[in-house]
């Protein structure tokens, strides 16, 4: 099956978008795709925001990005749009670092009046780095999202299902991807 980034844009380490993605992956894992979890608040803060592209940790997310067939990129929402950490990196990937890529992109927010930020402020940017595919994303609510104390995760079943849908649809796009021809 396909190689799948999944990228959490959170700046958080017990976030709900971080621990919904890792929830995510594992259904993806069920599927028989490899699945490679990118945190980019793990990154140094001095290479993201001093833009520092030979930083040993930026190059490697650029060859992450590079070697993969799926990126599924999650955000929680702020200002109505995705999160200034995820915005630095991808700032610092090459402007074509997803041709060919099927992507999925996902949110979390506080208030369906962020809703919207997925089409309007995320899908823009996945689509000017070149994105093949970019299937239906979804927005979950942090109030369908519940992180027990001993780190497990319940979501709510309308999101449950809305979500394994979206994965699946992806993992679809993944399985179906046509094999792209080398450049001459």
């Amino acid at each position: 099956m396909a190689t799948v980034l999944s990228v959490s844009g959170s700046p958080s380490a017990s976030s709900r978008t971080n621990r919904l993605l890792r929830h995510l992956d594992r259904r993806l894992t069920a599927q028989g795709h490899e699945v490679i979890p990118l945190d980019v608040r793990t990154i140094p803060a001095e290479a993201l925001l001093g833009a520092d592209f030979k930083h040993p940790a930026i190059v490697e997310a650029t060859e992450l990005f590079a070697r993969v067939d799926g990126v599924v990129v999650g955000t929680p929402v702020y200002k109505a749009s995705y999160s200034g950490v995820l915005k630095a990196l991808l700032d610092l990937l090459p402007q074509y670092a997803l041709a060919g890529k099927t992507v999925l992109p996902l949110a979390t927010g506080g208030s369906t009046a962020h809703v919207l930020a997925i089409d309007y402020a995320l899908r823009p940017v996945l689509s000017s780095m070149g994105a093949a595919h970019i299937v239906q994303g979804w927005f979950t609510l942090d109030k369908d999202i519940t992180v027990h104390e001993d780190g497990s995760l319940t979501v709510a079943p309308v999101a449950t299902e809305a979500l394994a849908q979206v994965v699946d649809q992806f993992s679809t796009a993944l399985g179906h991807r046509p094999v792209l021809a080398a450049a001459s």
